[in-house]
């Protein structure tokens, strides 16, 4: 996979260029009441990098995820796309941004093809023969072509997580933000949604952002790794550097040993 970052992203169907975006986190702070869920996180996603954020479960991810697609307020702090609010609704109309849902979120009662077709029906992107383009494009990207007539209920995890991407690139986005993209996958389909990720990367240049617990997806296709843990980023730097950090921390959380002696179960009794 190519490590460079790039200055325009490619759209898939026109193959016309727009400049690429970045994100700022910039002293993000966020409570609910007396909670303290982030805690000062501060970092930057360049344009047309992979940039892949981890942590144990309950460290943020989730919350700071929803900053940037403009769910959540901070406390304190402020979160930016291209330099703009990220919660503003000018935001959303001026940058294309695609969430892909941790469980896909699709629709059950419509095909994978009106899965697709959705968005750009309600937004009335073009008349249905032009629907049928981009959403035939979109598969064949994805190669799930033949799927085109088939039900949520009659697909393998894979092919829905593979959906829900295809789904994501009918927007046309210049931001895709992905969340625990390879979570209940096997370990030979959670390297082919890596793939995936990097070469719709490669191929068009978007800027993405990975939500995840996979410590191989990051190692192999990040281009920069941020560790959130206790609400606070722990480590930043590239998946290189991740490899090297003596940091006990992250080696605990890259290579947790088993240690039936210890348990750390037994540590969490109070």
């Amino acid at each position: 996979m190519a490590d460079s970052r790039c200055s325009a992203t490619r759209n898939p169907f026109t193959h016309t260029e727009t400049p690429a975006v970045s994100v700022a986190i910039e002293d993000l702070s966020k409570s609910f009441g007396k909670l303290e869920v982030l805690k000062h996180v501060s970092f930057h996603v360049e344009p047309g990098e992979i940039f892949v954020l981890m942590g144990p479960s309950g460290s943020g991810k989730s919350v700071l995820l929803k900053h940037i697609v403009g769910l959540e307020l901070p406390s304190g702090g402020r979160v930016t796309v291209d330099g703009r609010d990220a919660a503003a609704e000018e935001t959303r109309e001026q940058i294309r941004l695609a969430l892909v849902f941790q469980a896909g979120a699709l629709f059950n009662s419509m095909t994978v093809y009106d899965n697709l077709a959705l968005y750009l029906r309600e937004h009335r992107v073009a008349d249905e023969a032009g629907i049928r383009e981009k959403v035939m494009r979109a598969l064949q990207i994805l190669s799930l072509e033949a799927a085109a007539e088939k039900y949520p209920s009659e697909l393998s995890g894979g092919m829905k997580k593979r959906v829900a991407i295809a789904r994501a690139l009918v927007m046309e986005p210049q931001l895709m933000l992905y969340d625990e993209p390879t979570s209940e996958l096997d370990p030979v389909m959670a390297a082919t949604i890596s793939e995936i990720i990097a070469t719709l990367k490669d191929q068009y240049h978007v800027t993405t952002i990975v939500v995840s617990h996979d410590r191989d997806l990051a190692l192999n296709i990040a281009d920069r790794v941020g560790i959130l843990m206790g609400g606070q980023l722990v480590f930043l730097g590239t998946r290189d550097e991740l490899r090297a950090s003596a940091d006990p921390r992250v080696v605990d959380f890259l290579n947790p040993k088993i240690d039936l002696a210890n348990p750390r179960f037994k540590q969490l009794e109070t």
